[in-house]
Formats: C-alpha cells, sequence, structure tokens
C-alpha cells in the first residue's frame, strides 16, 4: 500500500431525529466545533428532531429520563411526574454554568456562523408542520434525495444523532 496524504475533513453533515436536549446539544456542537475548525457544516433536521427548529417548541426541549440507561436510574423512576422536568433543570443549570447558550441562540449562532439548517419535507407533511412554525434562519425544506446530494463531493462526511 502506498503512503497516501490524508486530507483533513472538508464537511459534515448532520442528522437530528430527536429533539432531546442531550441529542440537541450534541449535535448543535459538533457543528459549532465544525465551523470553529473551518469545516462547513450542515444539520438536517427531520422527525421529531424538527421541534428543535419550531418557534413554539424549542425552549420547551427535555431529557429523556424514560430509556435513557446513561441517566443510571431505573425506567419506573424515570417516568415519575416531575422527573423529566427536574433533570431537565439540573442540565440546563449545568449548561448555563458553561455559558452553553439555549437553543434558539445556538440556532442563530449556527445560522450566523454559516452552518447550513434544513428541514426535512417527508417528516413536515407527515406531521403537517408548515414553513411559517420554522424558526427564521432555516436555509429550506429538502428531500432525502436532496440532502444526500449535499453530500456530494471528497472529503465529506455524515453523521446520524
Amino acid at each position: 500500500m502506498e503512503n497516501q496524504e490524508k486530507l483533513p475533513v472538508k464537511k459534515i453533515l448532520l442528522i437530528l431525529s430527536k429533539a432531546t436536549i442531550e441529542n440537541v446539544y450534541a449535535c448543535f456542537i459538533l457543528a459549532n466545533g465544525a465551523r470553529m475548525e473551518g469545516i462547513e457544516s450542515e444539520i438536517f433536521f427531520t422527525f421529531f428532531g424538527l421541534e428543535a427548529i419550531q418557534k413554539d417548541k424549542l425552549r420547551d426541549l427535555r431529557v429523556a429520563t424514560v430509556g435513557n440507561p446513561a441517566m443510571h436510574i431505573p425506567t419506573l423512576l424515570g417516568g415519575l411526574p416531575g422527573m423529566e422536568a427536574l433533570a431537565t433543570k439540573m442540565m440546563k443549570s449545568e449548561m448555563e454554568k458553561l455559558d452553553i447558550p439555549p437553543v434558539d441562540e445556538f440556532l442563530e449562532m449556527l445560522s450566523a456562523s454559516g452552518s447550513k439548517l434544513w428541514a426535512c419535507k417527508l417528516a413536515m407533511d407527515m406531521f403537517k408542520i408548515k414553513k411559517e412554525d420554522l424558526i427564521d434562519e432555516i436555509d429550506g425544506i429538502l428531500t432525502v434525495g436532496d440532502f444526500y446530494e449535499r453530500a456530494d463531493g471528497d472529503r465529506t462526511q455524515m453523521l446520524f444523532i
């Protein structure tokens, strides 16, 4: 095998399908980190991930306490009334200490840095979401095929979150 020069990643495409706080922030931090490194970043919001870009829902995202093994609590406890709100409040408090912006501000930062934000047409049709329900920073509504076309080119990575 010849010694080939390893080229850096040029573009990262992130697919966000769940709007739990832990998934949304993981996605946003990866996209922001890419931009800080000079890497193009794009996020495709699909299925429940669309809640992260809906004007009336993005401020009310929660931590998933049921079925989340990283919570290290029994499923029964995770489902108790108030547990999700408590876990969400605790996580938001810790993020605030680290100066991590709220979801709406983070989206504005991503857009201003050049990250592209796309909504999935199929999921929007399925959930009867209209373009006017989405944040102003959204770059457009794409089909899956349209999104895959954006992956064209060398040194592009795609991540599903």
